[in-house]
Protein backbone atom coordinates (compact mmCIF):
# COMPACT_ATOMS: atom_id res chain seq x y z
CA UNK A 1 0.00 0.00 0.00
CA UNK A 2 1.60 3.31 -0.75
CA UNK A 3 2.50 5.98 2.21
CA UNK A 4 1.23 8.52 -0.29
CA UNK A 5 -2.06 7.60 -1.42
CA UNK A 6 -2.90 7.35 2.41
CA UNK A 7 -2.10 11.22 3.31
CA UNK A 8 -5.77 12.82 3.65
CA UNK A 9 -5.57 15.72 1.43
CA UNK A 10 -8.14 18.68 1.30
CA UNK A 11 -10.24 19.39 -1.46
CA UNK A 12 -10.97 22.67 -1.99
CA UNK A 13 -7.58 25.05 -2.71
CA UNK A 14 -5.07 21.52 -2.41
CA UNK A 15 -3.70 19.32 -4.40
CA UNK A 16 -4.84 15.80 -4.11
CA UNK A 17 -3.92 12.30 -4.93
CA UNK A 18 -5.54 8.96 -5.58
CA UNK A 19 -3.20 5.98 -6.46
CA UNK A 20 -4.99 2.53 -8.18
CA UNK A 21 -3.52 0.47 -10.13
CA UNK A 22 0.02 1.85 -10.84
CA UNK A 23 -1.56 5.49 -11.60
CA UNK A 24 -1.05 8.69 -9.60
CA UNK A 25 -3.86 10.96 -10.46
CA UNK A 26 -3.02 14.12 -8.99
CA UNK A 27 -5.37 16.59 -9.12
CA UNK A 28 -5.29 20.66 -9.09
CA UNK A 29 -8.76 21.30 -6.85
CA UNK A 30 -9.18 25.44 -5.94
CA UNK A 31 -12.83 25.73 -7.35
CA UNK A 32 -13.60 29.10 -6.05
CA UNK A 33 -10.60 30.11 -8.11
CA UNK A 34 -10.69 28.02 -11.24
CA UNK A 35 -8.26 25.91 -10.26
CA UNK A 36 -5.56 29.24 -10.10
CA UNK A 37 -2.35 27.96 -8.10
CA UNK A 38 -1.52 29.63 -4.54
CA UNK A 39 1.67 29.37 -2.83
CA UNK A 40 0.66 26.39 -1.02
CA UNK A 41 -0.77 24.48 -3.49
CA UNK A 42 3.01 25.17 -5.45
CA UNK A 43 4.55 23.74 -2.47
CA UNK A 44 2.11 20.78 -1.94
CA UNK A 45 3.70 19.90 -5.55
CA UNK A 46 6.87 20.36 -4.81
CA UNK A 47 6.46 17.95 -1.68
CA UNK A 48 4.56 15.39 -3.67
CA UNK A 49 6.02 15.05 -6.88
CA UNK A 50 9.66 13.43 -4.92
CA UNK A 51 7.49 10.92 -3.09
CA UNK A 52 5.76 9.96 -6.20
CA UNK A 53 9.35 9.04 -8.16
CA UNK A 54 9.75 7.11 -5.00
CA UNK A 55 7.28 5.13 -4.27
CA UNK A 56 6.71 1.89 -6.33
CA UNK A 57 3.67 1.03 -6.75
CA UNK A 58 3.38 4.36 -9.35
CA UNK A 59 4.08 3.79 -13.06
CA UNK A 60 2.44 6.63 -14.39
CA UNK A 61 1.67 10.56 -13.47
CA UNK A 62 -1.65 11.82 -14.12
CA UNK A 63 -2.26 15.58 -13.77
CA UNK A 64 -5.48 17.09 -14.39
CA UNK A 65 -8.16 19.79 -12.77
CA UNK A 66 -11.04 19.52 -10.62
CA UNK A 67 -14.80 19.89 -12.37
CA UNK A 68 -14.83 21.48 -15.64
CA UNK A 69 -11.36 23.75 -15.85
CA UNK A 70 -7.47 22.81 -15.67
CA UNK A 71 -6.76 25.15 -13.88
CA UNK A 72 -6.69 28.77 -14.27
CA UNK A 73 -2.72 29.58 -13.58
CA UNK A 74 -1.72 31.63 -10.61
CA UNK A 75 -3.82 32.93 -8.08
CA UNK A 76 -4.02 36.36 -9.04
CA UNK A 77 -4.50 37.75 -5.48
CA UNK A 78 -1.35 35.75 -4.32
CA UNK A 79 0.85 36.46 -7.93
CA UNK A 80 3.56 38.39 -5.79
CA UNK A 81 3.72 35.27 -3.11
CA UNK A 82 3.99 33.04 -6.28
CA UNK A 83 5.88 34.38 -8.37
CA UNK A 84 8.34 36.70 -6.02
CA UNK A 85 8.34 35.68 -2.50
CA UNK A 86 10.92 36.98 -0.31
CA UNK A 87 13.40 35.13 0.71
CA UNK A 88 15.91 35.63 3.95
CA UNK A 89 19.12 35.97 1.84
CA UNK A 90 17.43 38.92 0.19
CA UNK A 91 16.26 36.78 -3.45
CA UNK A 92 12.83 35.27 -4.33
CA UNK A 93 11.42 32.38 -4.92
CA UNK A 94 9.47 31.82 -7.83
CA UNK A 95 7.29 28.76 -6.01
CA UNK A 96 5.24 28.25 -9.73
CA UNK A 97 8.27 27.10 -11.56
CA UNK A 98 9.90 25.24 -8.54
CA UNK A 99 6.55 22.82 -9.17
CA UNK A 100 7.22 23.21 -12.45
CA UNK A 101 10.43 21.44 -11.83
CA UNK A 102 9.49 19.18 -9.52
CA UNK A 103 6.65 17.50 -12.12
CA UNK A 104 9.63 17.96 -14.95
CA UNK A 105 12.01 15.90 -13.21
CA UNK A 106 9.70 12.90 -12.48
CA UNK A 107 11.85 10.34 -13.99
CA UNK A 108 8.46 7.99 -14.75
CA UNK A 109 6.14 8.98 -17.22
CA UNK A 110 3.76 11.82 -16.55
CA UNK A 111 0.54 13.19 -18.84
CA UNK A 112 -1.69 16.33 -18.67
CA UNK A 113 -5.18 15.82 -18.99
CA UNK A 114 -6.57 19.35 -19.74
CA UNK A 115 -9.85 20.04 -19.96
CA UNK A 116 -12.02 23.59 -19.61
CA UNK A 117 -9.38 26.30 -19.34
CA UNK A 118 -5.40 26.00 -18.91
CA UNK A 119 -4.06 29.34 -18.63
CA UNK A 120 -0.86 31.07 -18.10
CA UNK A 121 1.13 29.12 -15.30
CA UNK A 122 -1.23 26.60 -15.56
CA UNK A 123 0.05 25.29 -19.27
CA UNK A 124 3.39 25.82 -17.80
CA UNK A 125 2.54 23.22 -14.86
CA UNK A 126 1.05 20.92 -17.90
CA UNK A 127 3.99 21.30 -20.11
CA UNK A 128 5.80 19.81 -17.19
CA UNK A 129 4.42 16.53 -18.00
CA UNK A 130 5.63 14.54 -21.06
CA UNK A 131 3.22 15.55 -23.26
CA UNK A 132 -0.75 16.98 -22.75
CA UNK A 133 -3.60 15.54 -23.83
CA UNK A 134 -6.63 18.23 -24.43
CA UNK A 135 -10.52 17.85 -24.70
CA UNK A 136 -11.58 19.48 -27.65
CA UNK A 137 -13.39 22.01 -25.67
CA UNK A 138 -9.97 23.24 -23.85
CA UNK A 139 -9.16 26.62 -24.65
CA UNK A 140 -5.20 27.49 -23.87
CA UNK A 141 -3.79 31.05 -23.22
CA UNK A 142 -0.90 32.65 -21.90
CA UNK A 143 -1.84 36.15 -20.72
CA UNK A 144 1.39 37.77 -18.88
CA UNK A 145 1.16 41.12 -21.41
CA UNK A 146 -2.49 41.47 -20.06
CA UNK A 147 -1.20 42.14 -16.19
CA UNK A 148 1.95 43.18 -16.75
CA UNK A 149 4.05 40.56 -15.69
CA UNK A 150 6.63 38.43 -17.50
CA UNK A 151 6.03 34.74 -18.30
CA UNK A 152 8.47 32.71 -15.84
CA UNK A 153 11.79 31.49 -17.19
CA UNK A 154 11.11 28.00 -17.07
CA UNK A 155 7.92 28.09 -18.70
CA UNK A 156 9.15 30.50 -21.54
CA UNK A 157 11.98 28.36 -22.21
CA UNK A 158 9.89 25.56 -22.49
CA UNK A 159 7.63 27.04 -25.34
CA UNK A 160 10.20 28.42 -27.09
CA UNK A 161 11.75 24.78 -27.66
CA UNK A 162 8.21 23.50 -28.36
CA UNK A 163 6.77 25.87 -30.53
CA UNK A 164 9.70 27.71 -32.11
CA UNK A 165 10.84 31.76 -31.56
CA UNK A 166 8.14 33.30 -33.67
CA UNK A 167 5.41 31.11 -32.09
CA UNK A 168 6.29 32.00 -28.74
CA UNK A 169 6.26 35.58 -29.32
CA UNK A 170 2.92 35.58 -31.11
CA UNK A 171 1.36 33.88 -27.97
CA UNK A 172 2.86 35.67 -25.24
CA UNK A 173 2.94 38.91 -26.78
CA UNK A 174 -0.84 38.95 -27.96
CA UNK A 175 -2.15 37.34 -25.10
CA UNK A 176 -4.58 34.96 -27.40
CA UNK A 177 -6.61 32.20 -26.00
CA UNK A 178 -6.40 29.29 -28.17
CA UNK A 179 -9.30 26.76 -29.05
CA UNK A 180 -7.53 23.46 -28.58
CA UNK A 181 -7.34 22.61 -32.19
CA UNK A 182 -5.43 25.80 -32.53
CA UNK A 183 -3.40 25.01 -29.81
CA UNK A 184 -2.33 21.29 -31.26
CA UNK A 185 -1.23 23.21 -34.68
CA UNK A 186 1.15 25.62 -32.65
CA UNK A 187 2.58 22.55 -30.99
CA UNK A 188 1.06 23.63 -27.26
CA UNK A 189 -0.26 20.56 -26.79
CA UNK A 190 0.48 16.84 -28.07
CA UNK A 191 -2.97 16.08 -28.97
CA UNK A 192 -6.71 16.47 -29.14
CA UNK A 193 -10.00 14.34 -27.86
CA UNK A 194 -13.40 14.23 -28.60
CA UNK A 195 -15.19 15.68 -25.74
CA UNK A 196 -17.91 12.67 -25.93
CA UNK A 197 -14.80 10.31 -25.32
CA UNK A 198 -12.64 12.14 -23.37
CA UNK A 199 -12.26 10.37 -20.58
CA UNK A 200 -12.44 6.98 -22.08
CA UNK A 201 -9.33 7.79 -24.83
CA UNK A 202 -7.37 9.12 -21.77
CA UNK A 203 -8.00 6.06 -19.60
CA UNK A 204 -7.19 4.00 -22.44
CA UNK A 205 -3.84 6.04 -23.13
CA UNK A 206 -2.73 5.40 -19.53
CA UNK A 207 -3.51 1.47 -19.59
CA UNK A 208 -0.92 1.56 -22.77
CA UNK A 209 1.47 3.70 -20.98
CA UNK A 210 0.63 0.86 -18.31
CA UNK A 211 1.62 -2.08 -19.84
CA UNK A 212 4.53 -0.31 -21.13
CA UNK A 213 8.35 -1.34 -20.50
CA UNK A 214 9.59 0.59 -17.53
CA UNK A 215 12.80 0.71 -18.85
CA UNK A 216 12.16 1.56 -22.06
CA UNK A 217 10.19 4.22 -20.74
CA UNK A 218 12.36 5.36 -17.95
CA UNK A 219 15.84 5.45 -20.42
CA UNK A 220 14.16 7.12 -23.31
CA UNK A 221 12.22 9.61 -21.12
CA UNK A 222 15.97 10.43 -20.10
CA UNK A 223 17.55 11.04 -23.26
CA UNK A 224 15.21 12.70 -24.65
CA UNK A 225 15.21 15.37 -21.44
CA UNK A 226 19.10 15.04 -21.96
CA UNK A 227 19.03 17.08 -25.57
CA UNK A 228 18.31 20.38 -23.83
CA UNK A 229 20.45 20.31 -21.25
CA UNK A 230 23.72 18.52 -21.98
CA UNK A 231 26.66 18.99 -24.26
CA UNK A 232 26.91 16.21 -27.01
CA UNK A 233 30.01 14.18 -24.90
CA UNK A 234 27.73 14.31 -21.81
CA UNK A 235 24.79 12.58 -24.20
CA UNK A 236 27.08 10.27 -25.72
CA UNK A 237 27.90 8.56 -21.97
CA UNK A 238 24.55 8.60 -21.02
CA UNK A 239 23.57 7.02 -24.40
CA UNK A 240 25.94 4.09 -23.99
CA UNK A 241 25.37 3.86 -20.08
CA UNK A 242 21.28 3.43 -21.14
CA UNK A 243 22.42 1.24 -24.51
CA UNK A 244 24.40 -1.23 -22.70
CA UNK A 245 21.88 -1.74 -19.72
CA UNK A 246 19.61 -3.32 -21.68
CA UNK A 247 20.81 -6.54 -21.96
CA UNK A 248 20.56 -6.83 -18.39
CA UNK A 249 17.18 -5.61 -18.30
CA UNK A 250 14.88 -8.60 -17.73
CA UNK A 251 12.36 -6.69 -19.91
CA UNK A 252 14.72 -6.84 -23.37
CA UNK A 253 14.07 -10.95 -23.48
CA UNK A 254 10.45 -10.53 -22.06
CA UNK A 255 9.20 -8.24 -25.01
CA UNK A 256 11.33 -10.29 -27.50
CA UNK A 257 9.62 -13.69 -26.69
CA UNK A 258 6.23 -12.32 -26.48
CA UNK A 259 6.56 -10.63 -29.42
CA UNK A 260 7.78 -14.21 -30.96
CA UNK A 261 4.91 -16.26 -29.04
CA UNK A 262 2.07 -13.40 -30.09
CA UNK A 263 1.27 -12.60 -26.30
CA UNK A 264 0.86 -9.51 -24.24
CA UNK A 265 4.34 -9.21 -22.35
CA UNK A 266 4.40 -8.59 -18.90
CA UNK A 267 7.34 -6.82 -17.91
CA UNK A 268 9.03 -6.58 -15.19
CA UNK A 269 12.12 -4.16 -14.47
CA UNK A 270 11.91 -1.64 -11.80
CA UNK A 271 13.36 1.43 -10.78
CA UNK A 272 16.51 0.54 -8.12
Amino acid sequence: MSTVSEVARPRTGRISVAIADGVATVEISNLAQRNALTKAMCLEIQELMPQLDADPDVAVVVLRGAGDTFCAGASISELASVLLDPQPDGSTADHLSRADSAIAALSKPAVALVDGACMGGGWQIASACDFIIANERAVIGLTPAKIGIIYPRTGLERLVRLVGHANAKYILLTGQTFSAPEARALGLVADVVPSESFEEKCAALVRSLRSRSRFSMHSMKRLVDLTDSVPAAGIDQEWATAWSAMPDSPDMGIGISAFLNREQPRFMWRPA
